[in-house]
């Protein structure tokens, strides 16, 4: 793991969390979103990105934490894994932020078991922690 790494952050459910700049494609206001029929909850609908169609994981259910309101419209984290677009939902977008590699900590034990495989660990930050997503694994629902 390198010394120092930007992550770009966001918020769930008040929970902070980070991943690499480079994964991130770009950040968009909420979009009209598509339901897939018979698709799972967590996956659920597609938005149109200037022509592409692109899985939305509303991370709130991908975490198992409780459900936004239904006034809160979620934002866009348009992420790229491998030669895949998917948009990750999130409650609001934070700011980049440079981590070292000093701060960071294996996840801790407090997380349920729908979180913990999902996060790489975790940097103690100045007033707060920043869990640092897997973004892979966050997309990978090959082991469900």
């Amino acid at each position: 793991m390198p010394e120092k790494t930007l992550l770009c952050t966001f918020f769930v459910d008040g929970l902070f969390f980070g991943i690499e700049v480079e994964k991130v494609q770009e950040i968009i206001r909420y979009q009209e979103m598509t339901r897939v029929p018979l698709a799972p909850a967590v996956v659920g609908e597609l938005i149109n990105l200037r022509g592409q169609i692109v899985t939305a994981i509303d991370l709130r259910r991908r975490l198992d934490l409780c459900d936004r309101a239904i006034e809160q419209l979620p934002l866009n984290v348009i992420v790229r894994t491998g030669d895949e677009t998917v948009s990750l939902l999130v409650d609001d977008i934070g700011d980049v932020l440079e981590v070292f590699q000093a701060d960071f900590e294996t996840p801790p034990d407090t997380f349920t078991s729908k979180i913990r495989p999902l996060i790489r660990g975790a940097y103690k930050l100045e007033g707060q922690l920043l869990l640092f997503l897997d973004v892979d694994k966050v997309v990978d629902f090959s082991s469900h």
